[in-house]
């Protein structure tokens, strides 16, 4: 009975933190952001000028030539199709907890889902796919954020005095969305489905195999709990198990590979994509490739600005999971001196992806928010995406020529190198690591990065 009697207190504080947060973040998502139409606009390697008439300036210190888009609308649109994952509150207590919500403490956890989801969109999809139903998502989802925060703040209230185990939230009334009169083909249809399937993998449930329930089971192994605070290196060794581990057979072909000690070795980013090979088939895995780095000491150094926003630049870069101390997000783009993110801190209510024709709206973020350069943490992990090995090879050589043109010190801020990381007197391959999730290597180098990275609420 007493075990029972406090698990209703920890619904209840769960309830309350819900509700606070979302009083507390909610005006920043309801906050317009401004773009500016003289300087061009980067989202993950497409860039946009909103400017109609005059010269367009392009990066010529990296001498990049990334796809130009024309207007507004086609950046929106963009935007709008990224997979945007945030807190969420009632979805199943996670094992070995009575949580129901990552309300306050799984920030960095799901700006590390976004950036894997955009991976797999890229893999399923390509980078030229857009949601068809994303200009749908008009300005009134917005404005019913903060009216929708007062609701569910009323309703916990009037639990916690009524002991009522079930408030209810009175539903806002939703527009009904008209029917598309388009005739889908075969493409757009497999698009779709993809679409929803790579949402559900997130899905907030046990079985999703990227959903909060399993990143949390992978990341006990490294010391950490449910309600523990997750740093960008950390939440990267998550991601690679995660990934490791998946049983649905279209996630067979592709794989993660995480730096080691900022250094990528290419051999063993070319034997895990080539692993696939063991099964028979023909053909090799794509490769997630994560670097966990520090843009300088307590603060980030400025000088990395023209690395960060080069890398942005990429067509194969799938993001960066950072933040500013306290608080992570997800950097998608830039303009100017500003850094273009998604924000995971809206606590939002669970959506049950197992059911067919799940509501989608909730997993796609109708507004950009832009944040100095300045502000951002130093703690970071930075992805790409290579499909082939050839893609690989080709992202290493380009990468490696914008370390070195970037970097102001003697040692760029990471590295490629040839061979293996065993010839270097490092740890085993990761393809030959024992069956233990973490080896002792790796644990010893989570608890050095936990120790240094910054706390999130």
């Amino acid at each position: 009975m007493e075990a029972t009697g406090t698990d209703e207190v920890e619904k209840i504080k769960s309830k309350f933190m819900s509700a606070w947060h979302n009083m507390k973040y909610s005006w920043v998502l309801k906050t317009k952001t401004y773009f500016s139409r003289n300087s061009p606009v980067f989202l993950l390697g497409k860039c946009y000028h909103f400017k109609t008439e005059g010269e367009y300036r392009a990066l010529h210190s990296f001498q990049m030539t990334p796809e130009i888009s024309g207007n507004v609308e086609e950046f929106r649109r963009d935007f709008i199709s990224r997979i945007w994952l945030t807190y969420r509150e009632e979805f199943p207590q996670i094992k070995g907890s009575a949580l129901t919500t990552d309300c306050g403490w799984g920030c960095t956890l799901r700006t590390g889902q976004m950036l894997l989801a955009q991976g797999l969109m890229l893999h399923f999809l390509g980078r030229a796919w857009v949601w068809p139903e994303a200009l749908d998502m008009d300005s009134c989802e917005s404005e019913s954020w903060t009216s929708s925060t007062v609701r569910k703040l009323t309703a916990s209230l009037e639990a916690s005095l009524t002991a009522d185990r079930d408030p209810k939230v009175l539903p806002q009334p939703r527009p009904q969305r008209r029917p598309s009169s388009r005739d889908w083909d075969g493409s757009q249809m497999r698009n779709d489905i993809y679409h929803r399937k790579i949402i559900s993998w997130f899905g907030d449930s046990p079985v999703a195999a990227f959903g909060l329930h399993q990143l949390i089971e992978y990341g006990k192994k490294s010391g950490k709990m449910a309600g523990d605070w997750y740093g960008p290196a950390v939440v990267a060794h998550i991601l690679r198990k995660a990934v490791e581990e998946a049983r649905d057979p279209e996630l067979q072909g592709i794989t993660v590979y995480v730096a080691q000690d900022c250094t990528v070795y290419s051999s063993d980013v070319i034997d895990r994509q080539c692993s696939f090979l063991d099964s028979g088939k023909a053909g090799t895995k794509a490769v997630i490739i994560l670097v966990p780095v520090r843009l300088g000491g307590e603060r980030t150094n400025t000088d990395y600005l023209e690395f960060v926003k080069g890398i942005l630049s990429l067509e194969y870069c799938v993001g960066i999971i950072g933040g500013k101390p306290k608080q992570s997000y997800y950097f998608a783009g830039f303009q100017d001196d500003s850094l273009i993110y998604m924000d995971p801190h809206y606590c939002q209510s669970f959506v049950d992806v197992s059911i067919k024709d799940f509501p989608l709206e909730s997993f796609h973020c109708p507004s950009p928010k832009k944040m100095s350069f300045k502000k951002m943490d130093p703690s970071c992990t930075i992805g790409f995406y290579c499909r082939t090995v050839q893609d690989f090879e080709k992202a290493s050589e380009e990468i490696t020529k914008m370390l070195k043109s970037s970097s102001k010190e003697k040692y760029p801020l990471f590295t490629f190198v040839k061979g293996h990381s065993r010839d270097y007197d490092f740890a085993s391959s990761p393809l030959h690591e024992e069956k233990d999730l973490f080896s002792e290597d790796e644990k010893k180098r989570l608890k050095r990065f936990s120790t240094e990275e910054f706390v999130l609420l």
